[in-house]
């Protein structure tokens, strides 16, 4: 797998390089590089937005680190719900890598500059991570339909293969959605003037600096972004309507309260997620520095609370992390 980022990474370095050197080879006074903007609209608060995403940052950090440490070390929580959960966890580590630390750089720095090709990079990394997210937890949602509504062919269904499958293709589904969209924002040239009107190369704002075709190019990836991010949340939604049947044919109060605990935090997660990307996606078009504060909630708090929510409101997690922790005191004594 690591190998195989490797070779995407430099596939998308000479791709985006080719693309530089077509629209630079057509008029030479094309854009080099662009400018972000970002939180320099809000020159006074340039500090405390520093530490807090900072603060914020390490957090998210830590929490979805420790979860992918404690599904690695526990074999109780060698099962496919924690797997996805651990892979969850990766994939928004690696999420929030390709935005937060650029943006906390931009912050404190009076260079804001960044090449096309690094934009190109960032824009193809942050929706495909961000793609990847959702289908795992819509892959998340199907495993706790099969594991309520068919617990008997549960362990038919999901064995480990699947479940490194069904990872696989929440990867590739993402990227090849990425893909998509950023060649069709980077395939043509870009002209002055060259600042986003944001903290990171999010695709509006550089569809804004497109030289032609900027109307049909933003209609076409606003279809396939929405298409995805409804697809999939339809998708999960239609998993719970199966989950909550079944689950209120349960004759005992326990067995229903049990049934619907295991669903609780991804629920949680899957609302929170789906709401803040709903608003970054479906809002119509906002004033300058407006699309910049609608996006820190889905790239910054998001990825926050994700972990949060699933380690403070899941029994087995917190159960894996207090033995954990009295082992190591215990060893420290």
């Amino acid at each position: 797998f690591h190998q195989i980022m490797i070779i995407a990474y430099d596939f998308l370095i000479i791709f985006f390089s080719f693309v530089k050197f077509k629209t630079m080879s057509i008029n030479k006074t094309l854009l080099e590089e662009f400018i972000l903007v970002g939180f320099s609209v809000y020159p006074d608060w340039q500090v405390v937005l520093f530490v807090t995403f900072l603060f914020l940052y390490l957090l998210t950090l830590t929490g979805n680190l420790a979860i992918m440490a404690l599904t690695w070390v526990d074999h109780t929580l060698h099962t496919p719900m924690y797997l996805f959960l651990s892979a969850l966890s990766f994939s928004e580590t690696c999420y929030t890598l390709t935005i937060i630390p650029k943006m906390l750089v931009d912050l404190l720095a009076k260079d804001r500059s960044i090449s096309i090709p690094g934009c190109g990079l960032q824009m193809c990394f942050f929706l495909g991570l961000g793609g990847t997210n959702c289908i795992i937890l819509t892959v998340m949602g199907l495993d706790r339909f099969l594991a309520i509504c068919n617990p008997l062919r549960y362990p038919i269904f999901m064995t480990n293969k699947v479940c490194g499958q069904l990872v696989a293709s929440a990867w590739i589904g993402g990227f090849f959605i990425s893909l998509t969209e950023t060649t069709l924002i980077f395939w043509g040239s870009f002209c002055g003037p060259n600042f986003i009107k944001h903290f990171f190369c999010h695709m509006r704002a550089v569809v804004k600096l497109s030289c032609r075709n900027r109307d049909i190019t933003e209609v076409v990836v606003t279809i396939i972004s929405v298409s995805g991010l409804l697809g999939t949340f339809l998708f999960i939604v239609l998993t719970y309507v199966f989950i909550l049947s079944t689950v209120l044919k349960i004759p005992s109060a326990e067995g229903r309260k049990k049934a619907f605990s295991t669903c609780a935090s991804h629920l949680t997660v899957v609302i929170i997620h789906f709401g803040f990307a709903s608003i970054v996606y479906l809002k119509p078009e906002a004033e300058e520095g407006d699309d910049t504060l609608t996006a820190v909630p889905y790239t910054v708090v998001t990825p926050f609370l994700s972990p949060l929510i699933f380690t403070l409101r899941n029994k087995d997690m917190k159960n894996a992390l207090k033995k954990v922790l009295d082992k190591k005191f215990s060893l420290t004594k």
